[in-house]
């Protein structure tokens, strides 16, 4: 953290706090019956979604879909997320994605996609058409442990590697697919070694907003500098279930504690606090506005108006395709 400006720490701080406030509010209106769906949860691990997405701040992201915190973190409105999750017409995906798809061309965000391990083969068709363009910013793409055990994470890995792609694939193994310990469907728990024949790869500490933004920093200027793709295991925990219809019983209080104990947001306010670079007027002031934001944002949600029945119709097909390759 001491080569990080007070001004970085601040924004790490705030990003994470609006998050958490973000999917607070979020269950709460599940529970009320104003969300409907799948809701994926990112309580304690947004160091992974705000580190990852303040230190890639070009080229594209193709994200997994429990990707609240990585929107808000990339610079979506948090309004328009609440209102897509209403299912309202106002929404980033106008009411029809809801929490699993949420997706800003004007970002380049690419995310939410329903099928574990999807999304690697586009962030790696993407990475290699950036790579034929001649583009210096590359992809990146963020996943769960679960989906290492996949078909499709290996030939992405292998085709990125052979073609030297510039692809960064962020892992965040927070040791359960949905319900299924790590060590029940893998032979390590240290998922790094999947990767380290095929690129660099290494193996971060996800709970701290300050690691995981130098991990991504570092990888960027290796795939910017056509080095090829990076690989980054961060180690992190999920507090919540896999969604709101999972009750997490498969993990025992013990573990909770030992990783509430490294909570993200708490420890990098006390870690700033002790070295004197952020004062703690900011971090009441941060909790406020973060608060409002929210509120405003349900609001907001509940306030818009339900998407038309024709709409049922739009956005089935595409109309007229530009720019494609013969």
């Amino acid at each position: 953290m001491n080569s990080l400006s007070s001004t970085k720490v601040e924004k790490f701080y705030y990003l994470m706090r609006l998050g958490r406030e973000f999917e607070l509010a979020a269950k709460e209106e599940y529970m009320k019956g104003n969300i409907a769906g799948f809701l994926h949860l990112d309580i304690g691990q947004e160091a992974c979604s705000v580190g990852s997405m303040q230190a890639f701040d070009k080229g594209d992201v193709f994200t997994h879909y429990r990707e609240h915190v990585l929107a808000i973190a990339r610079g979506m409105e948090p309004k328009l997320i609440m209102a897509e999750l209403f299912g309202k017409v106002t929404g980033v995906s106008r009411g029809k994605g809801g929490s699993m798809h949420l997706f800003d061309p004007s970002l380049n965000f690419y995310g939410g996609d329903a099928i574990v391990a999807g999304h690697l083969p586009l962030a790696t068709g993407c990475a290699y058409a950036r790579k034929i363009q001649g583009e210096k910013a590359g992809v990146f793409t963020i996943f769960g442990d679960g989906a290492t055990n996949a078909g499709a994470f290996f030939e992405s890995i292998n085709i990125a590697a052979a073609w030297k792609l510039p692809l960064i694939f962020f892992v965040e193994n927070n040791y359960y697919a949905i319900g299924t310990r790590i060590g029940w469907v893998s032979p390590f728990e240290e998922l790094y070694n999947k990767a380290k024949n095929f690129m660099p790869a290494k193996r971060i500490d996800g709970m701290n907003v300050c690691e995981v933004y130098k991990a991504v920093m570092e990888a960027k200027e290796h795939i910017e500098n056509s080095l090829g793709p990076y690989f980054i295991e961060a180690e992190t925990y999920r507090y919540e279930g896999h969604s709101m219809s999972d009750n997490g019983k498969y993990r025992s209080e013990e573990e909770m504690d030992i990783f509430k104990s490294r909570d993200p947001i708490e420890n990098l306010k006390k870690e700033a606090l002790r070295l004197g670079i952020v004062s703690q007027e900011y971090f009441d002031s941060a909790d406020q506005k973060a608060q409002e934001v929210v509120q405003e944002a349900v609001e907001f949600a509940a306030a818009s108006p339900e998407p038309n029945l024709k709409e049922l119709y739009e956005d089935v097909y595409c109309k007229e395709c530009t720019n494609v390759i013969p």
